[in-house]
């Protein structure tokens, strides 16, 4: 699995300027929640919700952004002792590719979403938005 944050910051919706991308790189599955702020405290709610539907994966992969690099983070293998967190490069988002696609794929979806409804609210979108991408075909999975 691999994580990222998309910034809103400059479409804040209420008191949420983030988007916490969850995106399993095997089933393409993902999962959007809006967070408040990138704090490591956030992004381990976040995690702690995706985790107690589909259990953690083997793998959680990140970049090197302080909120992924933590203790916090850390302190959930307390609850989830078998997963292992990689970080990708410093400045390499390729390392991050799956989770850089669908971050694009999301917020395409999302303005999509947005225009057709004529809204700005980005998180009343969100269950939509996730609902789209993991009904989307992918050819990879056959």
């Amino acid at each position: 699995m691999q994580i990222d944050l998309i910034d809103f910051r400059t479409l804040p919706d209420g008191e949420y300027c983030w988007l916490f991308n969850c995106h399993d790189h095997f089933t393409k599955y993902c999962f959007l929640i809006a967070l408040k702020n990138k704090t490591a405290i956030e992004v381990a709610k976040g995690l702690i919700n995706v985790f107690c539907i589909i259990d953690a994966p083997r793998i959680l992969q990140s970049d090197n952004g302080k909120e992924f690099r933590n203790g916090v983070i850390e302190a959930l293998k307390f609850l989830w002792p078998n997963f292992t967190t990689v970080h990708g490069r410093a400045r390499r988002p390729q390392t991050q590719g799956s989770v850089e696609r669908s971050n694009g794929d999301v917020q395409n979806i999302l303005g999509s979403w947005m225009r057709i409804h004529k809204t700005t609210s980005w998180v009343q979108a969100l269950p939509f938005v996730q609902m789209i991408k993991n009904n989307k075909y992918h050819e990879d999975l056959i």
